[in-house]
């Protein structure tokens, strides 16, 4: 008698896709931060000069230079922007008051694996009231979160980029 045996041996594809999350859509987003407004879509491409003044004010890239924006009735301003995390891009909407300081934060899609912590509202209330004058500094003003260090750092970053993005070309 012949005997075959075999071994199954089950394959695991993972991609980090898989974790990939939309929190809220843009017009979720938008009444989250400014409820009950009607926003005006107004986009703006960055000159060469303004990226280069952004980017010698904060130290970081511009990498888009269009600015994927629009205006409340109050002269505050929602903005949709995207940073990497880890691996994966964080795509978030920060809101600014009329006088360029933060209003609120939102995380609309989160992409990698872990790090989704970012969302917590407790952490993103450090952002509240920052401005291009007394922008957000990681470590020191925007605390860390373990587990989530280059999420917090990117985003921290992001919104830094997006107040100096204010100062030289949105006020």
């Amino acid at each position: 008698m012949r005997y075959t045996s075999w071994i199954w041996v089950p394959a695991i594809a993972v991609s980090t896709s898989v974790y990939a999350t939309t929190y809220l859509t843009v017009e979720q987003a938008q009444q989250a931060i400014f409820p009950g407004s009607a926003l005006t879509q107004s986009f703006v491409t960055l000159t060469s000069a303004q990226k280069q003044a952004i980017e010698q004010r904060t130290g970081l890239t511009v990498r888009n230079p269009v600015i994927k924006l629009w205006k409340a009735p109050d002269g505050g301003l929602f903005i949709v922007d995207e940073v990497v995390g880890k691996h994966e891009l964080i795509t978030y909407a920060l809101g600014l008051n009329a006088d360029g300081s933060v209003k609120a934060i939102e995380i609309m899609d989160y992409r990698e694996s872990y790090g989704y912590e970012v969302r917590n509202p407790q952490w993103r209330k450090q952002f509240v009231g920052k401005t291009a004058d007394a922008p957000p500094k990681f470590d020191d003003d925007i605390k860390n979160i373990g587990g989530a260090t280059l999420s917090s750092r990117h985003l921290t970053d992001g919104i830094r980029r997006l107040l100096a993005t204010y100062a030289a070309a949105l006020k």
